[in-house]
């Protein structure tokens, strides 16, 4: 299963270093910066959600020259229906569009995309846009895209204390039997494991609520580029990167 692959050994003959392999496995990236770029070259803030959105296929694609087997994206945030009506507006209309527009292509592609949030406060045209794409895409396996959209890292952990607590309270086993394995079996990147590369553009250092429980031991990479301006080549610059990582696990 993927999500073994950078996994520390638990025993006293593990290993207590581990060189990261030439490509990560799985890539998470935080796609920030839509905004500033629009605002930069004096556009409407909407024109740069649009160029962001753009990118998406490519580096996808991008992914899936590189050998590298999962993918996840911040796309749309639980904290993100704070913003303006008409730029929350614009961002489900994006959803809508990516979704009719680029699914054929990255399906060709051997892409399996996958949805993961909460469902529940997006229009039913955008849900059966979903279940259309994740069932089209679901044999794939040269890449597993994972699009996170109402997601919050605090909400996933909630959700899977939840789904834990209900199966406690059923008798199908103690509270005693709960340990990180299992706590780990019910968050949304279960299937996929955890990220060994998170990317941000935009400058910023900080996860924003992502994937706080999958990122323990994740390799971080900040650049102070726009989501817009990163490209192929800067995916490559970035999985560099990482090859220079030594990834230790809190071991020596």
């Amino acid at each position: 299963m993927a999500q073994e692959r950078g996994k520390p050994t638990v025993g006293e003959n593990a290993p207590q270093l581990q060189l990261t392999s030439a490509t990560p496995e799985h890539i998470a990236i935080i796609m920030d910066g839509n905004n500033r770029w629009a605002k930069k070259r004096l556009l409407p803030g909407a024109a740069g959600h649009r160029a962001g959105a753009k990118l998406l296929r490519p580096i996808a694609e991008a992914c899936v020259a590189h050998k590298v087997s999962n993918l996840t994206v911040f796309a749309f945030s639980t904290e993100n229906w704070h913003r303006p009506s008409g730029e929350v507006s614009v961002l489900m209309d994006l959803m809508r569009y990516v979704m009719k527009n680029d699914i054929k292509d990255l399906h060709a592609k051997g892409v399996r995309l996958r949805i993961i949030g909460d469902r529940s406060r997006f229009a039913p045209d955008i849900c059966a846009m979903m279940d259309q794409c994740e069932g089209l895409t679901k044999d794939n396996t040269e890449l597993n895209m994972s699009v996170a959209v109402n997601f919050g890292g605090r909400w996933d952990i909630t959700m899977a204390a939840k789904a834990l607590a209900e199966k406690v309270s059923r008798g199908e086993f103690s509270a005693d039997a709960i340990d990180e394995d299992m706590f780990g079996a019910h968050l949304s990147l279960s299937e996929v494991g955890e990220p060994d590369l998170l990317i941000r553009t935009g400058g910023d250092h900080r996860v924003s609520n992502f994937l706080l429980w999958d990122l323990a031991y994740t390799e971080l990479y900040f650049t102070d580029l726009f989501w817009p301006d990163f490209d192929a080549k800067q995916l490559k610059i970035a999985i560099e990167e990482y090859a220079l990582r030594q990834r230790r696990f809190g071991g020596r």
